[in-house]
């Protein structure tokens, strides 16, 4: 019964919902606003993982200066 869950009739019956409880007029609007959102999306993860990336980056750098006998030490 489940094996074949998925066949191409029954993603017709659920696009045809989707224009009739929508409307055909709102459908373009709905996926501009959808696409926007999911370009967001990716750009603030991309940037979440940027800084993070670079506060390891940064922290790993502090550590190596603030280290007893390094150069960065003899010049205080």
């Amino acid at each position: 019964m489940l094996r074949n869950a998925l066949e191409p009739w029954h993603i017709l019956v659920v696009v045809l919902a989707v224009v009739v409880l929508f409307g055909s007029k709102k459908l373009p609007d709905t996926a501009r606003a959808l696409g926007k959102s999911m370009r967001i999306l990716k750009s603030e993860a991309k940037a979440m993982r940027s800084d993070g990336a670079d506060a390891a980056g940064t922290a790993a750098s502090a550590e190596t200066a603030a280290a007893p006998g390094s150069p960065a030490d003899s010049r205080r």
